[in-house]
């Protein structure tokens, strides 16, 4: 009996070529292995021999050349490996902007512009009589002109002063955001793997930033027993260590690099999925991870006031469901006047890029 194999109808799906179907699938495996090209062509070829993602036309043999000549990889002569390109690390950017922010699309996005229409540098499409105080820079002269053909008529030309109209232009705020992300041991334990998703936001959100709102800032702070800043470059290659949580080494550079931003708007974006278990006194390293210890949760909530007095308020990502972790998270949030988001791994993303989003709608005085 003769068999037929149906699948879901994907239109886009034909339009792609051999490579570009495999070239998806290897950006991916390169998030998880943290660009390690040989572990990711491995899974890849034992994918192709579950799956048959290649065909005797195109094979994996070919898919690897074309990696090279088109550049996404390079050989390392001295060492004998391969390692991926600025080409690769930034389609991965793109890949992870595409599945996490395609998905809000359809909701209506900003773009920073406040609610305040005033001296800005967006022109929107909305004009109002001239008042004054306004600047020659606002009149709309095609307006203007028409205004006064309809009033005084075409053959002998005049205008007046309530001929003229003002073209509104709307402020832009400008935002400095710090992301944190945990790459403390808990970040893989319990068979979870919590470090790829919050990756990936990383990844996606300097993606965004770079190509939409240039004027912004983003620095990525990453944070275990230490805590230090990793370059957008570097993120594909982040991997969690033998860390416990120093949440305040974290918090403390998070609020050095703000202090040296000069826009007026300010934020700290946390994922992290445990309690804060690590303090750094002096040379040596306060540890605690049997419950919230006392005297680690009383310097995070002086930070946290810290940030308020500062007007920086910090949205916590929590990707745990620990019933005493969430009572920290909230006594934390509530000291900062914050937010927190108790995110499923699946959803992390969209929480994060909804209120990245939200909070640029918002009048700036």
């Amino acid at each position: 009996m003769r068999a037929h194999h149906f699948s879901k109808f994907d239109p886009g799906e034909n339009k792609k070529s051999s490579f570009e179907k495999l070239l998806d699938i290897f950006v991916q495996l390169l998030t998880y292995t943290s660009g390690d090209v040989a572990e990711s062509l491995s899974w890849l070829t034992e994918l192709d021999k579950e799956y048959k993602l290649s065909d005797d036309e195109y094979g994996m043999g070919d898919f690897i050349e074309d990696l090279k000549d088109k550049g996404y990889i390079d050989q390392n002569n001295e060492k004998g490996t391969f390692e991926i390109t600025p080409k690769t690390e930034q389609g991965i950017r793109k890949k992870s902007l595409e599945e996490i922010f395609g998905k809000l699309k359809k909701s209506k996005q900003g773009n920073h512009q406040t609610f305040k229409p005033g001296g800005g540098d967006e022109i929107n499409s909305e004009t109002r009589p001239f008042q004054f105080g306004d600047t020659l820079e606002q009149i709309d002269f095609t307006e203007s002109i028409r205004n006064a053909q309809i009033n005084h008529g075409v053959e002998s030309f005049r205008m007046h002063e309530d001929d003229l109209a003002i073209r509104e232009t709307d402020f832009k705020s400008q935002t400095s955001t710090v992301l944190m992300i945990d790459i403390s041991h808990s970040m893989i334990l319990y068979g979870e793997d919590r470090i790829t998703p919050a990756k990936k936001v990383a990844m996606a959100l300097s993606e965004l930033i770079t190509t939409k709102y240039p004027k912004d800032t983003l620095d990525i702070v990453v944070f275990g027993n230490d805590a230090w800043t990793v370059e957008i470059k570097d993120l594909p290659y982040l991997q969690v260590g033998p860390y416990h949580t120093n949440t305040v080494a974290g918090l403390n550079l998070a609020m050095d690099i703000l202090r040296r931003r000069k826009n007026p708007n300010k934020q700290i974006f946390m994922i992290t999925d445990g309690k804060p278990t690590c303090l750094k006194i002096g040379g040596r390293y306060y540890k605690n991870s049997f419950g919230v210890d006392r005297r680690i949760l009383n310097r995070c909530m002086n930070l946290a006031a810290q940030c308020k007095k500062l007007k920086i308020p910090i949205t916590t990502f929590m990707i745990a469901s620990d019933p005493y972790l969430q009572k920290f998270v909230t006594e934390f949030t509530e000291t900062n006047n914050g937010k927190a988001f108790f995110a499923s791994l699946d959803k992390l993303g969209a929480f994060i890029f909804k209120d990245f989003e939200s909070g640029k709608r918002k009048t700036v005085y």
